[in-house]
């Protein structure tokens, strides 16, 4: 059984990944442009991806191709379709990230409330010095406690969100997707949830409906002027229109973990923001913890292990 690992360095180096429990041979490659996919999966049986693209002419191109195991959940980088057409097998990874990426959420949504990072730049500036007293007021700081959060997208990582909201006193809501209607009680229609929330936080997928769901339109409707944080996908949010959006005041603060081109170009909308005291951008991190990478290399080859017994298992699409 041959497998190919074509983005290893997607993981970090500190993260074991054990040896499938048969007999096989790896095949690992820290990095593969896409000019060197075809070659390198083109007489393999498993390939594992994370965020390396394997298009339907690539697929095509690879004839002993089983199984494509995704050491990630989004597999917007995989033709499932194609796959699906060959009777090739894909399987994702799901529930690793329930611990880090609300964490790191929070971790966004509190420095930006409490303007963590423009108080230690001010520090590093001078500033305290400067104000020859105890303390310093330059930006502004807000109680969590009694605000209202909103949560669009109710899996497992918006669920274990809004936990840790409650846990903080806050009231939460779930927003139905936009032009959704009838989804229940539970829910509160897209556009009263950016009405209403103090802070508005994306955990959805990216879809040809969810793209760009955020966009000058929405952000207008946003009355109570939240902080608006997406650690889900690029694309989600019309990125373009986020500096207005400050400048006019409709949000008082953004902070993304995730960009539609990542590494995004020192030109991009959100690269641009990045000097703002109300703007943080991390670099795809939000899943990244230790616990979380180990957790997600562990399924991974269970996941193949799995596969190779005859019983597949987190089948996308299933």
């Amino acid at each position: 059984m041959k497998i190919s690992f074509l983005d290893r360095a997607t993981l970090c180096p500190s993260t074991v990944l054990r040896a499938p429990a048969f007999a096989h041979e790896l095949t690992v490659h820290e990095r593969t442009a896409p000019a060197e996919v075809a070659e390198r999966i083109a007489d393999a049986n498993i390939v594992i991806v994370n965020k390396v693209r394997l298009d339907r002419a690539t697929i095509d191109a690879a004839p002993r191709l089983k199984m494509v195991a995704v050491a990630a959940t989004g597999t917007d980088n995989v033709d499932v379709a194609a796959c699906r057409e060959r009777g090739i097998v894909v399987s994702n990874i799901r529930n690793y990230a329930v611990n880090t990426v609300p964490e790191h959420t929070f971790a966004l949504i509190f420095a930006l409330r409490r303007s963590i990072c423009a108080y230690r730049d001010a520090v590093k500036a001078g500033r305290w010095i400067e104000a020859n007293q105890f303390c310093l007021f330059d930006f502004p700081i807000r109680d969590l406690a009694g605000s209202t959060l909103g949560v669009i997208g109710d899996g497992v990582l918006g669920q274990a969100t809004a936990a840790m909201g409650r846990a903080l006193g806050m009231r939460v809501l779930f927003s139905g997707f936009k032009g959704v209607t009838g989804q229940g009680t539970l829910y509160t229609p897209f556009e009263e949830t950016l009405a209403q929330s103090d802070v508005l936080t994306l955990h959805c997928p990216l879809t040809p409906a969810t793209r760009n769901m955020i966009g000058a339109p929405e952000l207008a409707l946003m009355r109570k002027k939240p902080l608006l944080i997406n650690t889900a996908r690029g694309g989600l949010v019309d990125e373009s229109a986020i500096g207005a959006a400050l400048d006019a005041g409709q949000i008082s603060g953004a902070a993304f973990d995730v960009v539609s081109v990542e590494p995004p170009p020192m030109d991009h909308p959100l690269m641009q923001l990045a000097s703002r005291p109300n703007f943080i951008l991390t670099p795809h991190v939000a899943w990244a913890s230790e616990e979380a990478i180990q957790t997600l290399a562990d399924q991974l080859v269970d996941n193949i292990e799995a596969f190779v017994r005859g019983e597949p298992r987190n089948i996308v699409g299933s």
